[in-house]
């Protein structure tokens, strides 16, 4: 069964998107928002949520954050005014939400001149879907999804910190000739993406478009890895700590799949956590 998303919604949303877009500068906050584009606050946040994946004042955070964290690497611009500038009233609290969010205070963050954003403007897909998925929609990767899959994981990048393009496109690249990328696609709608490694068995990126977070693409894809890939093994996966700000969900769609929580690590200078599925989880969680 499928059931397409409204696109009156889609218009609505797209328009809060633009207001937000054109006010990173302004001290955004719901109910601002709300009576801009004349919709209930409550009303609103719901349908945001519903369809970006996140609340408003979480994306509008992540976006200053972001513009700001650009500003710090390409500008010489002080602290206060960029501060000013993504619509903070203060540096203590700019250098704050930063910290939070981006592991080291704004004068670190601009010494190391690395920029990577928090969260990109959202786009929307125009013709979406809600539906029913198997591990029958999802198949190998090719080199023509290659565009597609940068986007995709441009869009999802909070959760992969520090990012450098040319080498995570090298290694795209080298897991679809090895058939380690999985990807599920509706119509040319690129919906989530997968790459693993076979030995030891874990997962390297697992991305899902913002707008299907609610459908559990996500289980699907970890079906098709245990009964077509990987089956026996287990699974391990890195993701945020516990009570990371910038985690936008991973944590708690890797516990809700059966993963199970080990060992801290750090990972190119960024904390993080080791979860791992064992088959021998699935076979009791099945009894």
């Amino acid at each position: 069964m499928i059931i397409f998303m409204n696109s009156k919604i889609i218009l609505s949303i797209e328009s809060v998107i633009d207001y937000i877009e054109n006010h990173l500068d302004s001290k955004l906050e719901l109910e601002s928002v709300a009576e801009a584009v004349h919709y209930s606050k409550y009303h609103l946040n719901r349908l945001f949520t519903d369809t970006v994946g996140m609340t408003i004042h979480d994306y509008v955070q992540r976006r200053q954050l972001t513009e700001a964290a650009k500003l710090l690497t390409f500008s010489d611009k002080p602290i206060i005014e960029i501060a000013l500038i993504c619509g903070y009233e203060s540096q203590q609290a700019f250098t704050t939400a930063f910290k939070a969010m981006y592991k080291s205070p704004p004068a670190e963050y601009r010494n190391n001149r690395s920029f990577y954003p928090l969260q990109l403007r959202f786009t929307l897909h125009k013709e979406t879907a809600k539906m029913k998925f198997t591990k029958d929609n999802i198949c190998l990767a090719e080199s023509t999804d290659i565009p597609a899959w940068m986007n995709l994981m441009r869009l999802v990048i909070d959760g992969y910190p520090e990012m450098d393009e040319i080498a995570y496109l090298n290694k795209l690249k080298e897991s679809i000739i090895e058939k380690r990328a999985l990807v599920l696609k509706y119509n040319d709608i690129l919906i989530g993406a997968m790459a693993f490694a076979y030995v030891p068995g874990s997962i390297e990126f697992l991305g899902v478009h913002p707008q299907y977070r609610s459908s559990g693409i996500e289980k699907v894809f970890l079906e098709a890895l245990l009964e077509i890939y990987l089956p026996g093994q287990e699974i391990s996966i890195t993701t945020y700590r516990e009570m990371d700000k910038a985690d936008t969900g991973h944590r708690d769609m890797l516990l809700e799949l059966g993963f199970a929580e080990r060992e801290l690590l750090m990972e190119y200078g960024y904390p993080t956590q080791r979860f791992v599925f064992s088959p021998k989880q699935e076979k009791k969680t099945d009894e």
